[in-house]
């Protein structure tokens, strides 16, 4: 009969998978990512390592020394993007993102705190899934992930109506607008929402993810731009405040998502 105290179950669990394309730890990642000034890489160690009870005083120590604006910008999202370096790697899972976003969240409101006006948005972005698909999970990671990178994000939820889409996006004039679907059934959407937007002159990068589609099919309608992985969200956005439309982001795709792959 085995013996189970003898096996070692870390041995069993371990993804090979994981184990070959990652060859840095979450440490050594943080190590080479995060700043060198010691004051700022405590807060995004913060983050990197979801130490929700020591952020406080961390930032508090930063403010000290840097505005409210530095500290987000040096510390907190530097922090985060280590996360999400992590989660695109397959090493941190989404409940790991979501206790980071968390512990940045609270450092960005008591930076919020201290600051003399509102914190600048990068842009607006309205999210959702498409109509008849309850699953959410990617578009909340990715809503994460721009939230913590300074978007604004207008969060419609699941199993959104084209027409609401259409609608809040005519209502809140975002730069950018997302979607995504994890069934065949529901992605038919994507297009609908494309060519109604258009009609109606909007011509802003509508950004589809999602299991059931793939680059072909959201190239295949006018405004659409591929997401593989929801960390390519903010690199894709960040080029849409530098001025990229749809076209030049299709054009470039290869090069920018290459970055996060």
């Amino acid at each position: 009969m085995l013996d189970l105290k003898s096996v070692n179950f870390d041995r069993v669990l371990r993804r090979y998978d994981i184990q070959m394309e990652s060859k840095e730890s979450p440490e050594d990642l943080a190590a080479r990512m995060v700043p060198k000034d010691p004051t700022l890489r405590k807060v995004a160690e913060d983050v990197v390592f979801m130490r929700y009870k020591t952020v406080n005083d961390d930032v508090i120590a930063a403010l000290k020394e840097y505005s409210p604006e530095d500290v987000i910008e040096h510390g907190l999202i530097k922090g985060m993007d280590v996360v999400g370096e992590l989660y695109g790697r397959g090493i941190y899972y989404l409940p790991h993102v979501m206790v980071a976003a968390d512990a940045m969240d609270k450092g960005v409101k008591l930076c919020e705190s201290k600051m003399k006006g509102t914190r600048e948005t990068r842009a607006k972005v309205v999210m959702h899934v498409a109509e008849g698909d309850p699953h959410d999970i990617g578009k909340n990671i990715a809503a994460v992930l721009l939230k913590s990178n300074g978007y604004t994000v207008v969060d419609m939820g699941r199993d959104v109506a084209i027409a609401d889409v259409v609608t809040t996006v005519e209502h809140e004039k975002p730069q950018i607008v997302t979607g995504t679907a994890l069934m065949t059934t529901t992605m038919s959407a994507f297009p609908k929402i494309a060519d109604k937007l258009q009609e109606k002159g909007i011509s802003i990068p509508f950004i589809c993810a999602g299991g059931a589609v793939n680059r072909a099919y959201v190239e295949s309608y006018p405004l659409g731009v591929f997401a593989a992985k929801a960390i390519q969200g903010p690199v894709l956005a960040n080029k849409i405040i530098d001025g990229y439309d749809w076209r030049k982001l299709r054009e470039n795709w290869d090069k920018l998502t290459a970055v996060k792959e």
